[in-house]
């Protein structure tokens, strides 16, 4: 870890050779869910002394379609997101969608995560720069690696050191993706700490029923090749019961699942960084 990451992470207990981890539901959906997941996941990661960030959006502006849930309202949500940081005393993050979004969602949150589809949008990147939050960049699905250095750069040049990069795959035909691990090492040479999102890199987009697919039976699979090629942190998107969820259900973990995926992913740390 870096220094702007090890002072993101300064108030928790965790091993300085573990990876840390963003986990979350997509959206906020209320209060109850928000509470509980921060709750399980802050725990599990006490547990295993893993630094921790809560994630959840605050509202989804990427939908298939019109008709799909979008949130409860931006305030009311962020208002959420900060009340669960402060409680389980982590660190928060949410997605920004336009750079009017900016300075408003840096009053809630610590880290403003770009959404992939938006990686290049010169505007954004600025804005959120210039608020001096951490600034987390999700590669595009149509970028590689090596094109992320000018995402940096504009941030750079914005006077804001502190970035992250996130692979979360890239499109595979018309409904599907796949991961390219080449692009860990190749983000990570922009000198910058590298992340792979395990739920969003498993979507099957643009599905004729106007609702996202997934396959997050390979979740493990993803996070394991994902901490044998060196990535400094995981996001995954976690429900209660992904079923019901309000938003990317179908590629998310099952919340009672995580403990057992953490366990697993930590004894690999282990051993590869030995």
């Amino acid at each position: 870890m870096n220094a702007y990451t090890q002072e993101l992470f300064s108030g928790q207990n965790y091993n300085p050779r573990s990876f840390f981890l963003i986990a979350g539901p997509c959206v906020v959906e209320n209060a109850e869910m928000v509470d509980e997941i921060t709750s399980t996941v802050s725990s599990l990661c006490k547990q295993f002394q893993i630094p921790y960030i809560f994630k959840a959006s605050y509202r989804k502006a990427n939908r298939t379609s019109a008709g799909s849930f979008t949130g409860i309202g931006d305030e009311a949500a962020l208002e959420l997101i900060q009340a669960a940081g402060k409680k389980y005393g982590v660190p928060v993050t949410t997605d920004i969608h336009a750079a009017l979004e900016a300075s408003m969602a840096a009053r809630y949150v610590d880290v403003l995560q770009i959404p992939a589809f938006l990686c290049r949008q010169t505007d954004l990147l600025i804005a959120a720069a210039e608020t001096g939050k951490l600034v987390n960049v999700k590669k595009g699905q149509f970028l590689s690696g090596p094109s992320m250095a000018f995402a940096v750069q504009k941030i750079r040049q914005a006077g804001n050191e502190k970035i992250w990069l996130t692979e979360r795959g890239n499109s595979f035909g018309y409904t599907d993706l796949v991961v390219d691990y080449r692009n860990i090492p190749w983000m990570k040479a922009h000198q910058v700490p590298v992340v792979m999102d395990c739920t969003h890199s498993l979507q099957q987009p643009n599905q004729t029923s106007g609702v996202t697919g997934g396959n997050p039976e390979l979740i493990e699979t993803i996070a394991k090749a994902a901490i044998a090629t060196g990535t400094d942190g995981l996001f995954i998107e976690t429900h209660p019961n992904p079923s019901i969820a309000k938003s990317d259900g179908a590629n998310m973990l099952r919340l009672d699942l995580l403990e057992g995926l953490l366990e697993k992913l930590v004894r690999l740390r282990e051993a590869v960084i030995e």
